[in-house]
């Protein structure tokens, strides 16, 4: 098979790469341009470790081919701080404990704040389902839901 060129944006970056036609998406960012935040849980999207935007929407980058990026926005955990500073839902997730082993943290991380740039003022009900996609096996959820609920207060009170 022959490599596919690929020119997209990543966290507002231009970005370009050669990928097999079969490589998924998850597979190219982490194995080919090193970004590793995004983890391979399941592998069949039921897990949302992976989770990804694309042109804004909310994905599970194992379930989408890293060719069919071509011309469209990626956003991936890496893009969330700027800089040393952290991401509100980043603080709001130490503050409240709202993780533990970390698999799954990037993921609910990044459709978190998908939530909130659709929904700034979610109810707990909308945010767990939102974040229904999204898999943890350790912290339980309250903890997650908690923080992400805090920070869109604060995201609210600072705009």
């Amino acid at each position: 098979m022959s490599k596919i060129h690929v020119t997209t944006k990543i966290n507002g970056d231009p970005v370009e790469y050669l990928c097999e036609p079969d490589e998924t998406l998850l597979d190219v960012l982490r194995d080919k341009l090193g970004m590793t935040g995004s983890k391979e849980g399941c592998g069949t999207g039921d897990c949302g470790a992976c989770s990804v935007t694309v042109n804004g929407r909310l994905v599970c980058s194992c379930l989408v081919l890293g060719a069919e990026a071509e011309g469209t926005e990626i956003g991936t955990i890496e893009g969330m701080a700027q800089g040393e500073a952290l991401h509100p839902l980043q603080q709001k997730f130490i503050e409240h404990a709202a993780l533990q082993c970390g698999i799954c943290t990037p993921g609910i991380l990044v459709a978190a704040k998908s939530l909130l740039e659709n929904n700034p003022d979610p109810t707990e009900e909308e945010t767990r389902y939102w974040l229904a996609g999204n898999l943890c096996r350790c912290t339980g959820y309250d903890k997650i839901i908690r923080a992400v609920l805090d920070a869109a207060a604060d995201m609210r009170e600072a705009s």
